[in-house]
Formats: structure tokens, C-alpha cells, sequence
């Protein structure tokens, strides 16, 4: 960032020579500090002084000590004295923060300055150019090409902790692709930073140029400890380090049998072998049937033949069938009684049936709708589940996202030419200016909007993610606009003459999308990258559609407004959502001819899945009005047009319909009382399903009844009472086995299925039970209303009796006469059974190509808004999810142990958790791993480095102490003893100018979950990025091959570690706090 890279050209400038003419071995250019900068009128120019190194006065022997140790030898003869020693450690600080992880990497940095600050030999490589008065306002620097590079290899590879970026993105000027072993330090010494106080030109030779000669001191290789005990760098600083790159193991080959898919080979052979069985048994057994017996399905065509057609032998029966008889029998004889009785009394059963229904459906009162995700689809005991409820209580609950996805209509790129030269750089239309100022327009008036909660008025900053107030208050807002301050004078914000324009927003994007952490750009605007929120706005959150980092090549902005969400708080929770609702009416009233945005919010998909149950309503009574016209028609067996008032069963059809219902409202009404929830898949699938069992049946209870003929001598109740003995075992034991199979459904541990399982299963079972009550005996009544010649529904009234003849339906006949006969045919049935194994065959060669998940888009309404946002997320994604590797509490963060078993620094163990993610994110195709984690652990480390002149408090009177005073520290600079805090003064440190890694607070404030008091370290996390998931399928590999990572590293530390992987849209929940902002923020600021 600016910030880095202004301190540290202050460091190299503050203490740069000033020579004019070459001075001879053990010579200065300068000693002490002068006048201030013009250009930096904080920082001094260095004194002009061509003598002898002086030594150094006592107060500075700890600083040369700690900075520049192969200096401190014999008197300490230097050429710059302790102020200057002082204003180089202050420099240094950044680079320290970043750097001091790999040490050889910032042993070559420090010698690279504490030649040019101090060295007696310093005459022998600087030459002082250009003075002013008593002040050295510009040199020459002669550096080694050997040296330079020797330094660039050991630095390339040191990450940043807190960013998942190379340390050189942040000290380079640009990023890290971009930066090599010469520009890396001429941005250091280039005053185009706007820190360095005068010219330091650097000129690399390994041979002497002009008479000097090139400083080409030795150097350290990332691989190399160094002489003070220091070990060599980490395998993630340090990629020479880490041996072999890390190869996938090989995808299994797919399994085929003669190059073609082993499944389909296997059920085709499976398969003709079946045939060739069946076709040699049913020939066999056609032969002996030939010879011995005739058909046994001749008696099919006689309809009124009484016997069974399968009828056997009683004296050969075995004991199951006695048995299988008996029972039968015990059910027709209860069930002809009960349909007897039904008919017989139909006023009780009726008047019962309806109290029944009425005290189960009063249970409604009680009923809970569900449509909370998680408690859908998540089953309490879940591992997914368990690991968010235990993220949530120790971390907080994701927060909840606003997201608009913004292209322009307009089709007018742009070639924008660089004032100091440099290829021409296109820019999209989406990127032109007055775009731009659009999309501030509608950001602004998104900012401004003003919604209403329990009559309290709730805006953005009330609801939205502040993550350094109190300090600043303003709300994170992830836009392209924040490079800009979110202001218009600062995008219209240019440096030009009458002919020229040296720098305006051009310039200005392109360096920040390489720095978005910077507080202040290399260009001649000088203005700053940082979000006006603290922090900074990374390019893949705010850009879609680019490709490759070719970030002006992007077709469409994504601005996202990440709230606050809220665990047990309803207050806070209803304001979010109240504001989520005033952002969700305005976008869709929202109109500008050259922008075309999509946009979601938190609540988006549960509102349209709720306006879309609402909309089912008109489904469901469109439906049933049509079954109830259907059954009311098929019902009635009308014999001629002058009884079909007679002969409709439009009452009896409304009944049945009725009956349907009552038994839906039953099964709500019973599991109500339980305090069992219902989810909208109970209310919308249940009438349904129950709807289509129960006109199954009453089309056989009816239609039974008018094809019987009553028996001589026999009774209206009597008939129906021997109908329904017939009939209703077999009613019953369908309706049964459909209840059984519900209720073992509900075993499934998914509430979702349970609780559909559960309601589906009582309700067809209470269906069956007011039909062979309720229902029988309205159909006894109306059997008297048409015995009685009475018409439907008008039934007070009786129509002159008419002479009955009895026919047969249509259908009846199509099935009795045609269809039966055809399929019991001696050479089809053996083809029907063919055909119906190949068809399983097939069925068996094939599911193992199902797919398992489920395209959200398919949850929403065809007119739904969502479904535009789902299309340009989809579109233009350029970043996956968020997963964070948490550690469980009970890890000793206070022992080398348990640090070197996180951390991915210098001394931690090679399979730490940061070093396995890391390794992981080198073979990111195979396991979705995008970059190294954040590392609050890491971060801490380099905060409390003896060098470090971050603002620690003590623990005692909470004043502030430097961690130069502590003591107790070992060679990577941890504290085992300290009189300053320890970890809870990181994570609660708020970012400043002169705090380096004092970001905690931005950064780190829900990563670690302190102990009451701050007394120690629970549990905390460690976040990365997966690689870009667009299908359900990618995610589903995605959180496998998460938790295979996460069971390594718990085997690895001996400590449970598990995977929390976010599914939210990607691009809106990759801006957690700590995973968006976290990056640079404290950076930036210092």
C-alpha cells in the first residue's frame, strides 16, 4: 500500500547520502540530519560531510545492535550517527512487518540499507550528486546485480499473513507479477512515492561503474539459516523451501469394459442373460401347460362367474394361506358390519367425523412455519450443522449481504494513453466516466435510503458492518466507487496543463486495482486507494468479468453493502430486514437507460419462495375446482340425459373433496399441537398427494357399488356393508402400507423430509379413515336420494320415476373386453415381463449418472428478480466461496507447540495449518483451495518483534509500552514472557498512521474468541477463498475435499480442526470482516 511504501522510502531516503564528488575508502557523503525535505516537509534531508567515520555516540549502540549488526565491530566508526539510526528503524517498520518472516529475505534488506545509511565504506558506492546549501538532495546508489537479485529471490515468495497476497504487492509499487529485482528497489528510492525526501538513483553492476564500486555484500538464500541462530524461511515464504511441488493424486481412470461405460456393459449382459433364462423357461413351461391344462384365464371374459379365479383346493392350503384366509375374513366381517352401521346411522358417524376434524384442526392455531434454510435442510444432529451453531457462538453469525451486479448498455471502449508513457491501456465502456458517476448516483441514493422499524426510522449505518468504529463509523461498502471515496470531485479529480492530462481517474484505477490498500498512489494525484470504511476494496470483490487480472477489461460492477447480522436479537434483526425491504422496493423501481443492474439481498430468496407459496394458493383451488368438476362427472353413472340430475354425484364429489381437505387440516392441526413446524413443501405437496390417494378411492368405493346388483331379499345398508367388505381390506392395507412407508421416511434425519414425511403420512391415513365413515355414509344417503328419484343437491324435490336400464361405461368395457384379454395372453405376458426388466436394467445402468444437488434458480419464480441476479453472479463470478478452518478451543496458544502447529512462519512445523492450506492452494484445481489463509497467528508474530515499534498497552495500567522494551523474546521474535498484552491487545488494536500491524481489530476482531477478561485464547479461525463454484456439484467437491483437509491437519496437530464452508452466492459472503476487510486495513492506515 502507499502507506508501505511511503514508510519505507522515508527509511531509505531519511538516510540517504549526499556526495558530490567520489570520496575515497572509509569516507562518508554525509552524517546526521539537516533541513526538511521540500518534498516531504515531515522527513529532513541528511548533512553533507565528506570526512572520516565518526563513531557512534552511545545511545545509538542498541539500535546499531539490533539494525545493523555487521556494523557494530571496533569503535563503531559510522557514517550517520543515532538520529539517523532511529529514523532508519522507524523506515523500516513496514518492511519489517512483512519481511521479517523470512529472515534471510530481510537480513539482505537491512544490509541493503545499513550500507547505504552507515557504512564506513560508504564512498566506495554512493555518490552524492546534488546539495542544497549544508543538504544532500540527491545520490547515487551503486548496488551488486549479484546482490540485488540474490535479494529480490529470497523476498518474492514472503507472503503477507492478513492478505493472501505476496508481501512484494505491498512494497513494490505494483503487484507482485509485476515486480522484479531492479524496479522493486527503484520504487523504494523513487521520490514518485511520495515519501522519499530526495532522488536515490539506483545503478546495478556487478563490475565497477565510474569508479565505484558496487556494494555486493554477502547474502542469505531463503533456504540458508543465518549466523545468528535464525533458521531458514518457511516452505510458504520460501518456495525453494518446500522441495517437489505438491502433484494431485491421479483421477481415477472412468471404469469401462471394452472401452465402453462398465455399468451399461454390465446390466446389457445381465440383461440378454435374463432373456435367454426367461426365454427358455417360459418356452418350457408353455410346452408341459401345452399337454397337461388348459388357461386359467378363460374365466376373465365371464364377469359374473362368483369364484375366484385363483381358486384352490382348502384341504391343500398351507398353514400362511389358512392364516392369510382367516384374516381376511376377520377384516370383510368388520368392515361389512362397519359399513352396515355407517349407513344405517349416518347422523352419528357425520356429526362424529366433524367433531373429530374440528378438534384436530384446531391445532392450527398453534402452527409454526419454518422457512429458515438451515432449519429446512439441516438436521440439528448434522456435522454441517453442529460446526455452524459451534461457529456462531464463538464467532458470530455470517452477516447478511446486499449485492448489485451493474453492466451498461452502452458499447463505447476506450484506448487510455499513459501521460509518461507505456503501452495504451483499453478500458470498457462499463469503466468510462460518466458510467461512473451514474453508479455513484444510485450508490449514494442506496446510502441514503431511510427505512422504517416499529416507527423508528433505520438507515444503512444503523444496520450496516462498521468494522472500525467507533474510530470510524463509516459502513463497509465493496465498490470500485471507494477507490474514489465514493465522491464525484474525487473522480473527477485530475492533474494537467492546457494541453495535457498527466494523471486523472485512468491512472488512478489502474494503480489501485495493484494497491487497493494504499493511502496514496504513485501517480500525480496522490490520492488514496483505502475504502472510506478502513479498508481496502479488492478488484475480484468489486469487478466482474475481466480476464486474467486485466482489471480494465472488466464488463460489469459489483457494488455490496455487507450488514450486520445478529444471533437472538430480533430488534436489531427486524432492522435489518426492514432496510433490506426499502433497498428491495427502490432497486425494482429503479430506471437508467444505460445501466442494467441485478441485485439481491438477504431476505431476496425466502421472499420470492414466500410470494411464490403465495401465488400456489390459486394453484391449489384451480386444482381442486378441476378434480372436483372431474369426479363430480365420472362419478355419477348417468344412464340417460333425462336422469342426469339423478344419476351426478356433484354433492358426493364436493364431500370427497371436503374429506381431502379435512384430512390435511387434521394432520397440520395434530403435529400443531405437537409444536411440530410446518414448511411450505407440507402445505403446498400434502393436498396434493393426499388428494390424488383419496380419489382413488373413492372412485372404487362408488364406482363398486353401482356395478353390484343387490342381492334378493337384501337391504340398502346390507349392500353396502358387503361392498365395503370386499373393498376396504384392501383400501386398508394400501392406505396402510402408504402410511407405513411416510412414516419411515421420517426416519431421515433432514427436517425437511421428516417433517413432510411425518404430516403426508397422517394425513392418508385419516383420509382412509373418514372415507370408510364419513364418506360411506353420505354415499348411503345419496344411494336413497337416487333410489328415491330425487335430483343432486336439489333433493327435497322427486322426479317422476323412469324405467333404469343398467349399462356399461366406456372405460369398462375398453378394460374387460379389449385390454385384460390382450395382456393375459399367453405370448404377452412373457413380453410385458422383457419389457419391464429392460426398462429396470436401464434404470440400473444409469443412476449413477445423477447428479446430486440442485440449481437454486429452480426454487424461484419465473419472474422473479433473483433469477436475473442468479444469471450475472453466474456470469461474471470471478471468486469462490469463503472456508474457514476452524480450531476448537483447548489448543495451547501460549507453547511452541501449539503455535508451531498453526503458524506458517520461520520454526513452525511443516504441517502446520497454514502450511497444509498453503500447500493445498499450490494444486487449487484438484482441491478447490484458492490462496493461503489469513493468519492472525502470523500477524501477531510480526506485531510483537523486538524491532517493532507498534503501540502495545500494559497489562497492569493499560498505558502503552513498546515492544523494543520487552524481553524474553526467542529467534523469531514470539514472546514467551512480556510485561506488554498479548494477544488480545492485537485483535483489539484499531489500525493508525504509525501502527504497521495494528490492524487486529479490523482485521482480527471475530477470528479469535478470547476467554473472559482476555485471559487466553479459545477457539479461532483461519480463512481463505475456494476457487471460482458455479454448479451445485462444484460445491459439493468443494466442502469434500474441505473436510479431507481439515481431518489432515486435525491428525497433524492432534486437535480437532473443521471446515466451515460458506454457500451463500460467491462474491457476497466472500466479505466476512475478517476475510474482506482483514486484508489490509491496518496496513494501509500506517
Amino acid at each position: 500500500s502507499a502507506t508501505h511504501h511511503v514508510t519505507l522510502i522515508r527509511g531509505l531516503i531519511e538516510v540517504t547520502p549526499a556526495f558530490p564528488l567520489q570520496v575515497g575508502a572509509q569516507h562518508c557523503v554525509w552524517h546526521g540530519e539537516c533541513g526538511q525535505s521540500i518534498k516531504v516537509p515531515e522527513k529532513k534531508y541528511n548533512c553533507r560531510y565528506t570526512g572520516p567515520p565518526v563513531p557512534l555516540e552511545p545511545d545509538g549502540y542498541q539500535l546499531l545492535t539490533e539494525l545493523c549488526p555487521g556494523l557494530d565491530y571496533d569503535n563503531r566508526s559510522l557514517c550517520c550517527d543515532a538520529a539517523q539510526l532511529r529514523t532508519l528503524k522507524g523506515s523500516l517498520e513496514l518492511p519489517l512487518q512483512f519481511l521479517s518472516r523470512c529472515p534471510a529475505c530481510f537480513f539482505n534488506l537491512m544490509t541493503l540499507f545499513c550500507e547505504l545509511t552507515c557504512s564506513p565504506r560508504q564512498s566506495l558506492f554512493v555518490n552524492a550528486t546534488k546539495f542544497n546549501a549544508s543538504n544532500v538532495v540527491e545520490v547515487q546508489y551503486y548496488i551488486g546485480q549479484t546482490f540485488t537479485n540474490a535479494m529480490y529471490n529470497a523476498c518474492k515468495d514472503v507472503q503477507a499473513p492478513s492478505s493472501n497476497v505476496p508481501a512484494l504487492s505491498l512494497l513494490c509499487g505494483k503487484d507482485a507479477k509485476a515486480c522484479n529485482a531492479t524496479n522493486w528497489i527503484q520504487y523504494m528510492f523513487s521520490t514518485d512515492n511520495g515519501q522519499t525526501p530526495f532522488p536515490i538513483i539506483p545503478i546495478f553492476s556487478d563490475d565497477p561503474v565510474s569508479g565505484f564500486t558496487p556494494m555486493d555484500n554477502q547474502t542469505f538464500g531463503c533456504t540458508e539459516g543465518l549466523e545468528d541462530g535464525s533458521g531458514p524461511c518457511s516452505c510458504q515464504d520460501c518456495s525453494k523451501a518446500c522441495g517437489p511441488k505438491p502433484q494431485p493424486p491421479p483421477l481415477p481412470p472412468p471404469w469401462t469394459i471394452l472401452g465402453m461405460d462398465a455399468m451399461v456393459v454390465i446390466m446389457w449382459i445381465a440383461y440378454v442373460a435374463f432373456l435367454l433364462v426367461f426365454a427358455g423357461a417360459v418356452v418350457g413351461v408353455w410346452c408341459y401347460r401345452k399337454r397337461t391344462i388348459m388357461s386359467e384365464y378363460g374365466p376373465i371374459l365371464d364377469s359374473n362367474n362368483p369364484l375366484s379365479l385363483n381358486g384352490d383346493d382348502p384341504a391343500n392350503a398351507s398353514c400362511c394361506e389358512t392364516l392369510g384366509e382367516r384374516f381376511e375374513s376377520a377384516l370383510r366381517s368388520l368392515f361389512s358390519s362397519w359399513g352396515s352401521f355407517c349407513v344405517r346411522r349416518p347422523l352419528p358417524v357425520i356429526l362424529g367425523s366433524l367433531a373429530l376434524v374440528a378438534a384436530s384442526s384446531a391445532g392450527l392455531v398453534y402452527m409454526r412455519i419454518t422457512t429458515d434454510p438451515v432449519e429446512l435442510w439441516s438436521a440439528a444432529s448434522s456435522q454441517a450443522r453442529q460446526e455452524k451453531d459451534y461457529f456462531d457462538s464463538h464467532f458470530g453469525p455470517f452477516f447478511r449481504s446486499t449485492q448489485l451486479i451493474i453492466t451498461t448498455t452502452l458499447n463505447d471502449p476506450f484506448m487510455y494513453s499513459p501521460y509518461l508513457g507505456g503501452s495504451d491501456v483499453p478500458f470498457t465502456s462499463v469503466l468510462g466516466k460518466e458510467v461512473l458517476h451514474q453508479v455513484l448516483d444510485l450508490q449514494l441514493a442506496i446510502e441514503g435510503l431511510v427505512a422504517t422499524y416499529e416507527g423508528e426510522d433505520v438507515t444503512l449505518k444503523d444496520v450496516c458492518l462498521a468494522p472500525l468504529a467507533p474510530y470510524n463509523n463509516n459502513c463497509t461498502i465493496l465498490s470500485v466507487l471507494n477507490y474514489f471515496q465514493n465522491s464525484h470531485a474525487m473522480l473527477d479529480h485530475e492533474i494537467g496543463d492546457g494541453f495535457w492530462v498527466y494523471a486523472d481517474f485512468h491512472s488512478h484505477f489502474l494503480y489501485c486495482v495493484s494497491a487497493p490498500a494504499s493511502l496514496n498512489d504513485t501517480t500525480m494525484l496522490h490520492d488514496p486507494c483505502l475504502g472510506t470504511f478502513g479498508g481496502p476494496v479488492f478488484p475480484w470483490l468489486a469487478l466482474g468479468g475481466y480476464d486474467e487480472t486485466n482489471y480494465n477489461n472488466a464488463t460489469a460492477l459489483v457494488i455490496t453493502f455487507p450488514l450486520n447480522n445478529y444471533l437472538n436479537d430480533s430488534v436489531r434483526e427486524g432492522k435489518a430486514l426492514a432496510w433490506e425491504k426499502e433497498f428491495i422496493g427502490f432497486m425494482k423501481n429503479f430506471s437508467n437507460p444505460n445501466l442494467t443492474v441485478a441485485f439481491s439481498a438477504e431476505r431476496s430468496v425466502e421472499d420470492e419462495i414466500n410470494r411464490e407459496s403465495d401465488s400456489d394458493i390459486s394453484t391449489i383451488v384451480i386444482s381442486y375446482a378441476i378434480m372436483f368438476l372431474y369426479i363430480s362427472l365420472a362419478l355419477g353413472h348417468i344412464q340417460s340425459f333425462r336422469r342426469i340430475l339423478v344419476d351426478s354425484k356433484i354433492s358426493l364429489g364436493i364431500a370427497g373433496i371436503l374429506i381431502v381437505l379435512t384430512s390435511v387440516s387434521s394432520s397440520l392441526g395434530i403435529f400443531s399441537y405437537a409444536g411440530v413446524p410446518l414448511t411450505l413443501i407440507v402445505i403446498e405437496v400434502i393436498p396434493f398427494l393426499v388428494l390424488a390417494v383419496g380419489v382413488d378411492n373413492i372412485f372404487i368405493i362408488v364406482q363398486t357399488y353401482q356395478r353390484d346388483e343387490r342381492m334378493p331379499q337384501e337391504e340398502l345398508h346390507q349392500q353396502i356393508g358387503r361392498i365395503l367388505g370386499d373393498i376396504a381390506p384392501s383400501l386398508f392395507l394400501s392406505s396402510f402400507s402408504e402410511t407405513v412407508a411416510f412414516f419411515l421416511g421420517a426416519l431421515s434425519s433432514m427436517p425437511a423430509v421428516r417433517t413432510f414425511s411425518l404430516f403426508a403420512g397422517l394425513a392418508v391415513f385419516i383420509d382412509f379413515l373418514l372415507q370408510i365413515s364419513c364418506f360411506v355414509s353420505l354415499l348411503g344417503l345419496d344411494a336413497r336420494r337416487q333410489e328415491g328419484n330425487r335430483p343432486d343437491i336439489f333433493c327435497c324435490a322427486k322426479l317422476p320415476a323412469t324405467q333404469e336400464t343398467r349399462t356399461e361405461g366406456f372405460l369398462f368395457r375398453f378394460f374387460k373386453k379389449a385390454y385384460a384379454p390382450f395382456v393375459l395372453k399367453e405370448w404377452v405376458r412373457p413380453v410385458v415381463v422383457a419389457v419391464f426388466v429392460g426398462m429396470l436394467s436401464f434404470s440400473i445402468a444409469t443412476v449413477n449418472k445423477v447428479e446430486i444437488g440442485l440449481d437454486q434458480k429452480l426454487s424461484m419464480p419465473d419472474d422473479s428478480y433473483v433469477l436475473q441476479y442468479f444469471e450475472k453472479l453466474s456470469q461474471f463470478l470471478h471468486t469462490g466461496a469463503p472456508v474457514y478452518f476452524v480450531v476448537e478451543d483447548g489448543l495451547n496458544y501460549s507453547s511452541p507447540d501449539g503455535q508451531n502447529a498453526v503458524c506458517g512462519g520461520v520454526g513452525c512445523n511443516n504441517d502446520s495449518l497454514v502450511q497444509q492450506v498453503y500447500s493445498a492452494s499450490l494444486i487449487s484445481n484438484y482441491t478447490t483451495i484458492a490462496y493461503t489463509p489469513s493468519s492472525w497467528l502470523d500477524d501477531y508474530f510480526d506485531w510483537v518483534k523486538p524491532q517493532s515499534t507498534c503501540c502495545r498497552y500494559y497489562n497492569s495500567s493499560g498505558e502503552f509500552c513498546n515492544a523494543s522494551g520487552e524481553t524474553g523474546s526467542d529467534t523469531s521474535g514470539r514472546r514467551e514472557k512480556t510485561s506488554c498484552t498479548s494477544c488480545p491487545c492485537s485483535s483489539q488494536t484499531t489500525p493508525m498512521p504509525s501502527v504497521e500491524k495494528g490492524e487486529g481489530h479490523a482485521a482480527y476482531a471475530t477470528a479469535v474468541d478470547l476467554y473472559p477478561n482476555n485471559t487466553g485464547v479459545g477457539a479461532t479461525y483461519f480463512m481463505t477463498y475456494h476457487t471460482i463454484l458455479k454448479e451445485s456439484a462444484d460445491y459439493i467437491d468443494a466442502l469434500r475435499m474441505a473436510r479431507v483437509l481439515a481431518g489432515n491437519i486435525s491428525q497433524a496437530m492432534g486437535h480437532r480442526v473443521f471446515c466451515l464452508f460458506v454457500s451463500k452466492a460467491a462474491g457476497v459472503s466472500n466479505i466476512r470482516p475478517a476475510g474482506h476487510v482483514r486484508s489490509n486495513s491496518g496496513f494501509a492506515n500506517s
